[in-house]
């Protein structure tokens, strides 16, 4: 089986209008489009990155997930920039939660970690050289 790209990352919300606000306001996310329930209510909300990846965000999650590295299930989505740095001053600036200060991985890149409303986690890496997914890349 051939893929030739990776599609979405998928999180259930609890209230995804509230989540949509996050990813836009935080991350700089535009909504691509919705789907709709036979009632007319919000089911499904696609958000795209200005990097080109998509994040699925279905309304109606009733279970707190836990913000803990050994559950079996989703563990995080990673949203990658150019400069860490910059991007750890904005989530300062702008409030979002840091659950990680800013470190280098076990990879070699640069990241901090995050998570959304519903507890998701989030990692923001900047993959830098030497690292390697900069080394995957070439």
């Amino acid at each position: 089986m051939k893929i030739s790209r990776f599609g979405h990352t998928a999180v259930r919300a609890r209230d995804a209008l509230r989540t949509v606000r996050f990813y836009q306001e935080m991350f700089e996310a535009e909504e691509a489009f919705r789907m709709h329930r036979d009632d007319g209510s919000v089911a499904t909300v696609y958000l795209r990155f200005p990097c080109g990846a998509f994040l699925e965000v279905f309304d109606g999650g009733t279970e707190e997930v836990p913000l803990s590295r050994s559950s079996v299930a989703y563990c995080h989505i990673c949203l990658e920039t150019e400069d860490i740095r910059a991007a750890y001053a904005d989530a300062e600036k702008k409030g979002l939660p840091i659950d990680t200060p800013l470190k280098k991985g076990n990879s070699g890149s640069l990241l901090f970690f995050t998570h959304d409303p519903d507890g998701n986690s989030i990692e923001v890496m900047e993959t830098v050289p030497g690292s390697l997914q900069a080394e995957a890349r070439k």
